[in-house]
């Protein structure tokens, strides 16, 4: 069954006014090539100068990245350049991109009203931020295509993030090596509450909203 734009905007469950009754949750398609923060940084952070324990430590990097890193992460925002998709029901007014910052729309595909997925030109929409966020728009003088009756009716391919690991925010990877240090000390409940009052005063200004 086809779902035509206006019908999409306006029609309870199938608003795409951000309603998470449309919107599905992104999916990573594409993993950042490095962690923001290396192993050697860790290491000399750690002051530890042998490898018996870098097994370890590599793991506890990846840990404390995936804690604030993309949608799953309390940041809200993606670290390292990654690629992601986004599904929603329909096309709408707004389509809103819950992790930021994004870099660029790879593709916007969806299903026709026969059930047939097609990628829409790159010609009919727009890109936007603002400070909820990012979202695609249609240009003035485009309409979107009637799509059919499913719940990822669209999808949307974009990447996000602050870029390489040396553009991450240095607040970010300073929060990172202080939760692996956690991590890797163990239980002190003097020292792991000054550290965790210190991660969070770090990453608080790039906390992101709710959309």
């Amino acid at each position: 069954e086809a779902i035509s734009p206006s019908l999409a905007r306006t029609a309870g469950r199938f608003s795409l006014l951000y309603g998470p009754q449309n919107v599905l949750a992104p999916v990573r398609t594409l993993a950042p090539a490095n962690m923001p923060v290396s192993l050697a940084e860790a290491k000399a952070h750690l002051r530890v100068d042998h490898d018996d324990h870098d097994d370890l430590i590599t793991a506890q990097i990846k840990a404390a990245t995936a804690w604030l890193d993309g949608y799953a992460g309390i940041l809200g925002r993606a670290l390292g350049t990654q690629t992601a998709r986004q599904d929603c029901a329909g096309f709408g007014d707004h389509l809103a991109l819950p992790v930021s910052p994004v870099i660029a729309i790879v593709s916007v595909s969806y299903f026709n009203a026969g059930n047939v997925q097609q990628t829409l030109d790159a010609g009919v929409h727009d890109l936007f931020a603002e400070a909820r966020g990012a979202y695609i728009t249609r240009r003035p003088g485009q309409s979107w295509p009637a799509t059919f009756r499913r719940a990822d009716a669209v999808s949307i391919t974009f990447t996000a993030g602050f870029g390489a690991a040396a553009d991450v925010p240095e607040p970010i990877r300073q929060a990172i090596l202080l939760t692996v240090q956690r991590l890797f000390d163990g239980a002190d409940t003097e020292i792991d509450v000054a550290i965790d009052r210190t991660v969070h005063a770090l990453i608080a200004p790039y906390r992101k909203g709710p959309i």
